[in-house]
This record gives structure tokens, sequence and C-alpha cells, in this order.
């Protein structure tokens, strides 16, 4: 027919929306984008409408989903979603605009801010976008490019910043019965004094599940907000992140773990990130290379997932991303 060759995508995405119940309109519509692994057969629909579908040889798909920082598009993780896509996770993504606190309007991964107060912790999800997320994928399951390719059973959830810390917070499959793990990157539990807790708290996690908490030696926006957390708060980079993995964590399972990586900053995950919204201008320069890390890190992450979703090899991959001497490593932990 004369058509001109084309490049064989390995990922695609579509878009979908979901309401979350309770929350008032115009701010209470989740925009949502799944990537997953396809099968590209250049047959004339693919090349007409953009739709290609899934290689469901692959299937059934884990499934992570990805919550964003504050005021941080979901485009900024788009990179981690196509390497995550790639190793057969289908990866979701979404934004959600509201009202955050001081009813400022943002972007914002969802945070139920009373249901962290010290009378209510532990007693529900701290993320109001979570059950709307995983009913969007229940319904993805049965009908349409992903229908009947979702595993459902095997879900992780993971985050940047506040969104890090809502993955953190709300891995618990006695609320999600789906969760297997949780990671986070530029995220820790200490608690907040105006919720009633006592200084240098940290909330205790869910600990019957693999969790991940990543930081970076020179993340300026946690070293600038040591004021949240009382007057004698310690202004390191990462020291609240190391007391979230000490005392937020109880046990010796061997499957949580604790790195942080030499160079890298807040934003360091988020490629590109909008420096126009958000605290961007709190951050130090990272000190390593940006692709570099990124691309350590979609490893770590990667590894992690797979091994929490018990897939073979992932267990060796993610001991030797984990192991002190690599060059990326500035501290790693497991318990």
């Amino acid at each position: 027919m004369g058509d001109k060759p084309v490049t064989a995508p390995r990922v695609r995405a579509f878009y979908a929306a979901a309401i979350v119940p309770g929350a008032a309109p115009p701010y209470n519509t989740l925009n949502i984008k799944l990537y997953y692994p396809c099968l590209f057969g250049d047959s004339f629909a693919e090349r007409d409408t953009g739709v290609v579908p899934a290689d469901s040889n692959r299937a059934p798909f884990p499934v992570v989903i990805m919550m964003p920082g504050i005021n941080l598009s979901p485009e900024a993780y788009s990179w981690l979603a196509h390497r995550l896509a790639d190793a057969g996770l289908v990866t979701v993504a979404y934004s959600w605009i509201g009202r955050e606190m001081e009813d400022r309007v943002s972007i914002t991964p969802g945070v139920d801010i009373e249901a962290l107060h010290i009378d209510n912790y532990g007693k529900r999800t701290s993320c109001p976008a979570l059950p709307a997320l995983i009913e969007e994928l229940q319904r993805q399951n049965q009908r349409g490019t992903l229908a009947g390719l979702l595993d459902l059973d095997q879900i992780v959830l993971g985050g940047h910043s506040a969104g890090g810390t809502m993955a953190l917070l709300n891995a618990n499959p006695d609320w999600f019965a789906g969760v297997r793990g949780g990671f986070s990157y530029a995220a820790h539990t200490a608690a907040n004094q105006l919720l009633g807790w006592p200084e240098d708290a940290v909330l205790p996690l869910h600990t019957d599940t693999p969790l991940l908490l990543i930081g970076g030696s020179d993340d300026g926006v946690i070293a600038n907000s040591a004021h949240r957390y009382g007057e004698g708060a310690n202004n390191s980079p990462i020291e609240r992140i190391e007391r979230s993995f000490d005392a937020g964590i109880s046990g010796a399972r061997g499957d949580r773990h604790l790195v942080i990586v030499e160079g890298a900053n807040h934003f360091s995950l988020a490629h590109p990130a909008d420096t126009a919204t958000g605290r961007a201008y709190l951050e130090q320069a990272a000190a390593g290379d940006g692709e570099t890390i990124r691309a350590y890190l979609g490893d770590l992450i990667t590894s992690f997932c797979l091994q929490s979703f018990e897939q073979p090899m992932s267990e060796k991959a993610l001991g030797n991303l984990l192991n002190p001497e690599h060059p990326l490593v500035a501290k790693g932990a497991s318990k």
C-alpha cells in the first residue's frame, strides 16, 4: 500500500477519569493515565486510531500506582512509568487538582489530614484517591484495552514527596486487599505537631508488606521543611527519612529497605519537573548526574516491585542495587 515503515512501540498509554466520593466539585475528579505493555501489529486500525492492543502474552499484569508530589504533573513520572510498563507492570499515574492545606488549590496525591490526627491515625486510609483509583482499575479490567488482563491482587503503591508519604502510610492490605508493597522517594513519615503528635514523633507503618524508602543526599526541600516538626527538628536532608525507617518499621522480615542515593536531590525522580510550581526554590543543586541517577532509580524501583510480586531474579537484582559498595548508595539498610 506504500505505507512508510514505523517504529514499533513497546509501551502505550490511555486516559481515564474517576470521581472521588465525598469531594466537592469541581475538585472531585481524578485524571488518570494508564501505561501498559503493548504488542504492535502495524495494522491499519493501529495506524489510524493510535490504539495498540496490550501484549496479552505477558498478562496478567501486576499494577503500580504512582502517587505524585504536590504540584507535580504526572508527566514528571512518565519516564518511570515507561520503565515499569516495559518490565510488564501496568502503571497508573494521576492528577487530582484539589484544595490542600490553607485552602490552596494544587495538584495533590490526595491527603485526608484528619485521618493523620493522633486520635484517628491507623483507623482508615489517609488517601481518598486510592479507593476511586482501585474502583477504576476494576472497571478497566472489565472492558476496554486491558479487559481481563489486570492482576488486581498484585498492586504496589509508590510515590514521590507527599505522594511517597501517602504510599507508605497506605500500603496496608487490611484496607486494600491487593496491595503487596509500597515505595517512596523523598518522603518520610515524621508527624506534624499541629495534628496532636509530640515533637520528633514518627508515624508507625504497616509492616506486613515489603517497603522501600529512597532519599537523596542533597534534598533541599526536606532540609528546609524542618520547622513543621518542632523547634528542635534537624534540618538534615535525610534524617527524617532514616528515622521513618528506623522507628516507623518494626520487626525483621528482610524485605523493608532504606536507600540514600548519593548526589540526588528532591526532584531527581521527576523529569522534567516544572519549577514554576511547588517549592523547587528550596532545592539544592544535585551533585550527581541526573540521567545516571534516574537510570539507577528506575532499576531500583523496578526490581523492588518485581520482588514484591515474587517475580524470578528480582531478589538478586535488588540485592545488587542495595549493595553499599554500589557507587550511588550513600547508605543502605534492610530489616
